[in-house]
Formats: structure tokens, C-alpha cells, sequence
């Protein structure tokens, strides 16, 4: 696929720029079957791709990101930092920036909470590195909106976002509602493992389609401006879920999927 025909990503606007609303998840990819992932994605014409510390897989995510012509601002690249690794942010960071071989981080993420607190002395830290230039935009992932609401009343500055389970079943409307009110938007990870691909609802809707019932879960997620990361290491799989882009949703069918919400 040239970049030509590719279908335009659909984005939501941070603080530091534009994040893509679907890219490449890359957790329990390893070695060169992550790197080539990654490299089937870029060419393909995905222009975010999300990693972490903790996944152990950013040197190969940077080699990738080098391997392919394709101006480096032109991807949105994320990585983590591991909570136990609060107290060296800076440095946790530095090291990150050197294997993915970039001068900079789209979106830096606290993984979970630190000794499961919300931890605003690690925000902080993430705030100087952005006011930095070293990070164009912070967030957080796993955390409640108890702790993001701590997080906010220490430094006054809430999350871009916050990366966090999210499926169909997950669905809450006075969730998405809390991060709306706060600014944050919500990110979405495991879309597939979380859900029951096999519910009539889907499968309707799918076939009403023509698509898979996994394309299905995916566009809910642009439907409703949350952001995706399915991760796949197979390159059919990676082109299906950038195929989500060629079709919509109606109002009808995002409230129907909402409905498997909470069963």
C-alpha cells in the first residue's frame, strides 16, 4: 500500500500536537519479530506506535523507526516509564530517547502508579522534562480518577492522557465522562482480549459491514475518539486493522456496542 491511497488517521489534539487515534501496540513483541512489525506498520502508512521500558522492545522499535524512510515527526512514538523506576525519571528517560534513537518522545507515560500511588513527585518530573522539549506531551496509564485528580491538584496540571484497558465490555459512560471533564483523553489497550468477538451485536454489525468483528471493536474506538493500540506482529493483521479506516459507524450501532458495557 503506498502512502497514496492510504486512508488519513483520524487524530484528537494534545497539548504537545496531534496523536493519531489508532497505531501499533507493540507489548509482548520482542526481539526481530517486534522490529519487523514495527517496519510493516510504517510502511503500511501507521503514523503512531506505542512501546515501553518495561516491554523491554525499544532499541528494536528505534531500529525500525531508522530502518524506514519516513521523517521522524511524521510518527507518533510512545514509550513508559516503569513505576519502580520513580526517582529516576530523567534517567529512565535519557535512556529511552537513546534506544528508540530520537531527541525526543511524542508522549510519555507513568505505566502504573508507583508503589500504586498516584505519585505527583514523579509527575513533576515529567513536567520539567516536557517543559524541557525532551517530551511534547505527559500522561499516565492504569490510573484512577482519584489519583489523576491528585496529580492535578499538586502541580495543577492534568494528564493528556491516560492509557487504559478499554473494550466494549469496559465501556462506562460516567468514565468517559470524568476524563472529558478533566481534559484527558482516554487511550485504549487489550481491545480484543477484553471482548467477546463472537457477541451477536458485533457479529451483526460486522456483517452489515462486510468487516471482521475485530475491524468492528477498532472503529468504536475512533467512533468515540478514543485512542487504539491493537498489537499484532503478522502483517495481514496489522493492514486488517488499518483497514478499520475505509468505514464508519452510526450513531445506532456505537450505542448498540455501548450497550455490551458492564454486562
Amino acid at each position: 500500500m503506498t502512502e497514496a491511497h492510504t486512508p488519513t488517521i483520524p487524530t484528537v489534539t494534545l497539548p504537545g500536537g496531534e496523536m493519531p487515534l489508532l497505531g501499533l501496540g507493540t507489548w509482548q513483541s520482542e526481539g526481530s519479530e517486534a522490529e519487523r512489525a514495527v517496519i510493516a506498520a510504517l510502511e503500511l502508512g501507521y503514523t503512531h506506535v506505542d512501546t515501553a521500558t518495561g516491554y523491554g522492545n525499544e532499541a528494536e522499535v528505534g531500529r525500525a523507526l531508522a530502518a524506514v524512510d519516513v521523517d521522524r515527526d511524521a510518527v507518533f512514538v510512545t514509550t513508559k516509564l516503569p513505576p519502580d523506576h520513580a526517582g529516576r525519571e530523567r534517567q529512565t528517560l535519557m535512556e529511552s530517547l537513546a534506544k528508540l534513537g530520537t531527541d525526543h518522545l511524542d508522549l510519555w507515560l507513568v505505566h502504573w502508579p508507583p508503589n500504586k500511588q498516584a505519585t505527583p513527585e514523579t509527575w513533576a518530573a515529567f513536567i520539567a522534562a516536557r517543559d524541557e522539549g525532551l517530551v511534547r506531551s505527559i500522561g499516565v496509564s492504569n490510573y484512577s480518577i482519584a489519583q489523576i485528580e491528585e496529580l492535578i491538584a499538586a502541580t495543577g496540571e492534568a494528564p493528556a492522557v491516560n492509557q487504559i484497558p478499554w473494550s466494549p465490555g469496559d465501556y462506562d459512560a460516567d468514565l468517559v465522562a470524568a476524563h472529558a471533564e478533566r481534559g484527558v483523553v482516554i487511550e485504549g489497550y487489550s481491545p480484543f482480549k477484553r471482548t467477546d468477538l463472537d457477541d451477536p451485536v458485533l457479529t451483526a454489525i460486522a456483517e452489515a459491514h462486510g468487516v471482521s468483528t475485530r475491524q468492528v471493536v477498532l472503529r468504536w474506538h475512533l467512533d468515540h475518539g478514543v485512542v487504539v493500540i491493537p498489537k499484532s506482529t503478522h502483517p495481514d493483521r496489522i493492514r486488517q486493522n488499518l483497514d478499520v479506516l475505509t468505514f464508519s459507524l452510526d450513531a445506532d450501532e456505537l450505542a448498540r456496542i455501548d450497550g455490551l458495557g458492564g454486562r
